[in-house]
Formats: C-alpha cells, sequence, structure tokens
C-alpha cells in the first residue's frame, strides 16, 4: 500500500495527514508551538518551532507505521502571509511576523499611496491590509533596517519548513498571491510593485505551481522523521487554497463556507481577468489554471462563541442552538452585526462593532442566539452578493467548520444564500488539500479534480425554502444598513473602549 502525507501549518499547531490511495485517512498527528505577542497588535512566532513540531509529528507517525517507505510524498498547506526572512545562511533573521499582526497600518497607507489604489488591484487583485506581507517587510525595513540590509530572501511559513525537509527556496502561486507582490493575473512577481515600493527583487523567491515537486527528503532529516530520502517533495499551497481543494472546490459553481472562529467564502475562478476592485480577495488556487475569489467575516464562529461565553456559560452550544431552533426567522424581529472584533468584508473597519437592533422586551435568550446565527451568515452572504453582481454562478456551497455541525446552521445557510448546501463526509480541510496536492504529484492521478472524484464526497444536502428566501431577502436589505447607520457612532466610542 503506498500513501501520501498531508502536512498542514496552521497558527497553533502542525497537523499531518496519512492518507492512503483510496484518499481513507489511515492516521494523523498535532502538535503545537507558542504565539508571541511582545506588544499589543505584535503576533509572531519562531520558524525553528514549525520545523521542529513538524519533524515530531513526523517522527510519530512513521513509528506508528510498519514501513515507512511506502510513503512517497508530501505536501503542504500552510497559513498565509507571515514574513519569514532569511539570511545568507538561509536562517531566519528575526521571528516571523504572522497573517493577525496588526502593526503595519502606516505602511497599507503608503503603499496606497506609492502604487495608487486602482493600479494596486489592477496588479494585485486585493487591497493592502495589515495581514499582507509587503507590509511587514515595509515595517521591518523601516524600523528594523540592520535586519532588512541582512536580508537575502523572504519565504512563508509553509516554505521555510519544507526548505527545512528538502532544502528548496521557493514559493507556490497561491500563496505568493497574499504576498501584495505578485501580478496574480500573470502568475509573475511584480516589478512595478518591488520598485514602488523599494523591495529588491532579489527578495523574491523562485515561483512554482503547488503541485510541483521541490525536492526529496534530505538525508539528515530522514535519520530525524523515520521518512526515506526517496519520499518526494512538492509545492504545496495556501491554507485557503488548500481548504478548497479540500473540500472539492475545484469547477465553476462550487463555493465554500467556512465557519470557524472567522468565516471564509470561497468561490472558484476559472480566469484571473475579473475586476473585483478589491472588495474581495482575489487569489491563485492550488489548481494551477485557476484561481478563487474569498471574502472574510472576522468574527463568524467567534461570536456566537463569544455569546454563548458571555450570555450562557452554563448550557453547552447544542442546547443554545436547541433555543435558537424555537425562535423564528428574523429572531422575531431581530438583527445581529457580527463585528465584536471590526469587519473585513465588504468593510475593512478596524474600529467598527456589532450591533443588536430591534431588542424588545419579549425576546428570549434563543431569539438572541438565533440572531447572531442570521447576523453571521448574513455577513457571509456579503461576499456571496459580490460574486453574483460579478456574474459569478453561486449553485452549490460546500459547508464547513462549526457552522456545519448544526441542522439549523445549515438550513439557514441555505435558505440566505438561496442555494444548496452540501457537506463533507470526511471533512479534514487544509490536510486534505495537501494530501490531494501530493497525490496528484506522485502520478496517481491526472489532475486534482480527478483525485477530489475520490477523495472526496458530501453526504448531507439542503435545499432553499423559498419561503424562508423571500423573507430573508427583505432581512437582508436591513442588514445591510446597519454598518453605514452605525459607522461613525463605532468610531466615536473607539476612545472609550
Amino acid at each position: 500500500m503506498s500513501y501520501v502525507l498531508g502536512v498542514d501549518l496552521g497558527t497553533s499547531a502542525v497537523k499531518v495527514l496519512l492518507v492512503s490511495k483510496t484518499g481513507e485517512v489511515v492516521d494523523e498527528v498535532s502538535k503545537d508551538y507558542p504565539l508571541y505577542h511582545d506588544k499589543p497588535g505584535y503576533s509572531e512566532q519562531d520558524p525553528e518551532d514549525w520545523v521542529k513540531q513538524t519533524k515530531a509529528a513526523l517522527k510519530e507517525l512513521t513509528s506508528r507505521m510498519d514501513d515507512p517507505s511506502q510513503v512517497e510524498g508530501l505536501s503542504f498547506s500552510g497559513q498565509m502571509h507571515g514574513l519569514v526572512l532569511l539570511g545568507e545562511d538561509h536562517k531566519p533573521l528575526r521571528r516571523a511576523i504572522l497573517w493577525n499582526d496588526t502593526r503595519t497600518t502606516a505602511e497599507c497607507r503608503e503603499i496606497e499611496e506609492n502604487v495608487g489604489l486602482d493600479r494596486l488591484h489592477e496588479l494585485t487583485k486585493n487591497p493592502a491590509l495589515e495581514g499582507f506581507t509587503l507590509p511587514k517587510l515595509l515595517w521591518v525595513k523601516k524600523h528594523e533596517p540592520e535586519i532588512f540590509a541582512k536580508a537575502k530572501v523572504f519565504l512563508l511559513p509553509k516554505d521555510y519548513v519544507r526548505y527545512a525537509l528538502a532544502g528548496d527556496l521557493s514559493m507556490d502561486y497561491s500563496d505568493a498571491a497574499g504576498t501584495l507582490l505578485l501580478n496574480v493575473a500573470d502568475k509573475e512577481w511584480s516589478e512595478e510593485m518591488c520598485e514602488k515600493n523599494g523591495i529588491p527583487l532579489s527578495l523574491c523567491p523562485t515561483l512554482v505551481g503547488s503541485d510541483q515537486q521541490t525536492g526529496t527528503i534530505l538525508p539528515e532529516v530522514a535519520e530525524e522523521t523515520g521518512l526515506t530520502v526517496n519520499c518526494k517533495v512538492f509545492a504545496g499551497g495556501a491554507d485557503n487554497a488548500c481548504g478548497a481543494i479540500g473540500a472539492g472546490i475545484l469547477e465553476d459553481g462550487l463555493t465554500l463556507s467556512s465557519t470557524g472562529t472567522s468565516g471564509v467564502v470561497l468561490s472558484y475562478e476559472a480566469t484571473g481577468d475579473k475586476d473585483f476592485q478589491g472588495q474581495v480577495h482575489y487569489f491563485n488556487h492550488g489548481d494551477p489554471n485557476a484561481f478563487y475569489t474569498m471574502g472574510v467575516t472576522l468574527a463568524a464562529g467567534y461570536s456566537l462563541s463569544w455569546f454563548k461565553d458571555t450570555f450562557a456559560d452554563e448550557i453547552s452550544f447544542e442546547e443554545l442552538v436547541k433555543e435558537a431552533e424555537a425562535s423564528t426567522v428574523g429572531a422575531k424581529g431581530m438583527l445581529f452585526a457580527p463585528y465584536i472584533v471590526g469587519e473585513r468584508t465588504p468593510y475593512p473597519d478596524s474600529a467598527i462593532r456589532a450591533s443588536f437592533i430591534g431588542v424588545h422586551a419579549n425576546h428570549k435568550r434563543g431569539d438572541f442566539a438565533r440572531a447572531v446565527i442570521e447576523g453571521i451568515t448574513f455577513s457571509l452572504n456579503e461576499s456571496v452578493e459580490i460574486f453574483r453582481n460579478k456574474g459569478k454562478n453561486v449553485s452549490k456551497v460546500v459547508a464547513i467548520g462549526g457552522g456545519a455541525k448544526s441542522e439549523l446552521w445549515l438550513q439557514t445557510q441555505a435558505d440566505i444564500f438561496n442555494a444548496e448546501v452540501v457537506t463533507l463526509a470526511n471533512e479534514q480541510g487544509p490536510g486534505m488539500g495537501a494530501a490531494i496536492l501530493a497525490a496528484v504529484g506522485c502520478g496517481w492521478y491526472p489532475s486534482l479534480a480527478d483525485c477530489a472524484k475520490d477523495f472526496v464526497s458530501y453526504t448531507r444536502s439542503y435545499k432553499p425554502n423559498q419561503e424562508n428566501v423571500q423573507k430573508y431577502e427583505k432581512l437582508f436589505k436591513l442588514y445591510q444598513t446597519i454598518y453605514h447607520s452605525t459607522k461613525q457612532l463605532n468610531h466615536d466610542l473607539a476612545e472609550f473602549r
């Protein structure tokens, strides 16, 4: 029996899946590592912690195998945007600055001024946001010039781990798209973005496809991990791109709805020539000939967990959702805007905050919970509407995360999105996407789509209830007025927080 490994390098832990030729997850290991928050808004990790824990996970996994030489290849999924600066010896010059680090607001405004908003969107297909890599490069250049002067190349998190395992310095297109330095449509580093922002083009690594082989396991790593030097290593992709692959989002009409701590709506795009004017993210897919658009709700599942922890700590999530089921469409005349930590799509606003609108004396806790679930889904629907307004077909939505565990939430998504919503038989997220990349790279299948037909299957299906659809269409229009009606009030309140 032959196997591949999917290595998912997350923000809190690395998770490694052992996957068979039939797409079965035979074994898995997870290892965590620390986050460093030295100042408010700072979020960093030590790249060597990623390497150490990835090797430990691989060792634990191979130690449980009868014959580790049966692992033919491995690939990666990784947290996006994080800056890993390497010096002459290809060792990190400082800790990595992560995607959720918010110190770079000034640098984002500099990028807009240096390039111009229209040209920025034309070249990179994305707005300048604190999470992206280019603002981090500019921050280091400004605040740590002695470190920047020593830099020879930058990588993203999973690419540094791949370098440590296989000795290759490169970056795939799907992760490079999140740097603000890639010409997304042309799939090449933008000399204009580098030049206008004072970044040497030489800092940018070689670009490769996600299923492209970038080496084999180094001899010393083979000894440490139990893998063999014949194990092929493939480039891998950004976590969202791999999440899309792992959910089978590989053809037009398919959209992913992910409700974890944050929420993501991701839709397959066959071309890179649409202009969303920075309203949503527009990245290269792990599929070498495709792209994806993505909207983000900053506090999706987090809004519900915050509500439960604050107002229903004594009951389980299941009991809280049961209370919400006893309410009605529209939560008996109440709306919730899930802006408890700000918002991303379509309003990139760090100062906006949440609102309950329409509260009256007859509302019960279950009505509030229902409003929170509906509000989160309305926020995700903002992205769906942007896609549709650009001519995108959104007919089937694959739901993953916490929102896929509740019958109420799944039906609410079907009704608000006005689309069929399906769930995965075996939800393994980006790690499965990485395993699919390795399987295709090893030649098991001719394409990602062919592999996904065997590795990915759907179970439950929820069709929109047209009576509810009509009610939600009216409620959604009211929901869309909340941001503009409360923006100034929330910004004025910021000084009292």
